[in-house]
């Protein structure tokens, strides 16, 4: 049986599985070719189908033999299948894996090994796995079949244990933005411990919004505009109109990648109160002072920080200016 793996990146936009079921393209590469897809995917955007990608590492006593899965819509062709292997140059001479993944079989598939995880108070389980509660837990069931952010990559989990660490420390928000949320879980989780504040989600994708949607019904979370509710909109960064008119924020979360994170930090920078914090994920270990010195230039400070093995969990705070 395959080692669970111990490191794992996820570049692209979630994967809603069609009725003839979706397809899965498999490389060996290095953790340098997956660290370079991380930071660096526009040439996503150029496929067609646009796939999903992820890079894992199956074996932790060979640290730089990682694996990149793409996964698609539908069948990929040839001139498809070259992009993607042009991405991990060391498979050169590899024959790929692609296999065809069953409607049936995508969502067991999606899931299998996600155990419940317990990131400070709160407590998060797929639907079919709640487990047992702890005693006082803020527990959430989260569907991990179409979208990104059930709590078990390290990035997410980082999230979790920040918001609950500026809850302990004493801090109360009143505007909250959740960008890039996938399937709502940060949003919900700031609600939880600030349940008079005004939240909002937002994702580029719909079918993230869809799925928020969706888990928001499953946890009795409510949503609308008014405070103590979630607000959802899709957009990228935050360019929507209602995201405008709500700042200035006083919390903003954003768990993505690094590149976006950087062009994102005069924006984020604008739309905090001063004093307010900003929580940044989704970036690796090596990128971290390049995206905190992106955000010092804007008048923002680091307050904080959470490693999970690669992934670091940044918190800054706006200077009074």
């Amino acid at each position: 049986m395959a080692k669970e793996p111990t490191g794992e990146i996820l570049s692209g936009f979630p994967i809603n599985s069609p009725r003839d079921g979706s397809w899965k393209l498999t490389l060996p590469c290095t953790k340098a070719e997956a660290e370079a897809i991380a930071e660096e995917i526009e040439p996503l955007a150029m496929l067609d189908p646009t796939p999903v990608l992820m890079t894992s590492e199956p074996d932790p006593a060979a640290p730089d033999a990682w694996r990149l899965d793409a996964y698609f819509e539908e069948r990929p062709d040839d001139a498809t299948i070259a992009e993607v292997r042009a991405l991990v140059p060391s498979a050169a001479g590899i024959e790929p894996v692609l296999e065809h993944i069953p409607e049936e079989d995508w969502v067991t598939l999606s899931q299998v090994g996600l155990e419940p995880i317990h990131a400070g108070r709160f407590y998060v389980h797929i639907p079919s796995r709640a487990g047992e509660i702890p005693d006082g837990a803020i527990a959430f069931s989260i569907d991990a079949g179409r979208a990104f952010g059930t709590g078990h990559h390290e990035t997410t989990t980082g999230c979790l244990l920040m918001i609950d660490q500026l809850k302990r420390q004493g801090h109360r928000f009143a505007d909250i933005a959740d960008v890039g949320t996938g399937t709502g879980l940060l949003a919900f989780a700031a609600r939880a411990l600030w349940p008079t504040a005004r939240v909002i989600a937002s994702d580029i994708d719909p079918v993230a919004i869809a799925v928020t949607t969706e888990n928001a019904a499953l946890n009795g979370v409510p949503t609308g505009r008014a405070p103590g509710r979630i607000e959802l909109v899709t957009a990228p960064g935050l360019s929507h109109g209602r995201l405008r008119a709500r700042a200035p924020y006083d919390l903003i979360i954003a768990n993505i990648l690094a590149g976006p994170l950087i062009e994102l930090a005069p924006v984020f920078s604008a739309a905090l109160l001063p004093g307010g914090s900003l929580i940044l994920a989704g970036l690796l270990d090596h990128q971290a002072e390049r995206v905190a010195q992106a955000y010092r230039r804007h008048h923002m400070r680091l307050a904080g920080r959470i490693q999970r093995g690669d992934w670091p969990t940044l918190r800054l705070v706006k200077r009074n200016v």
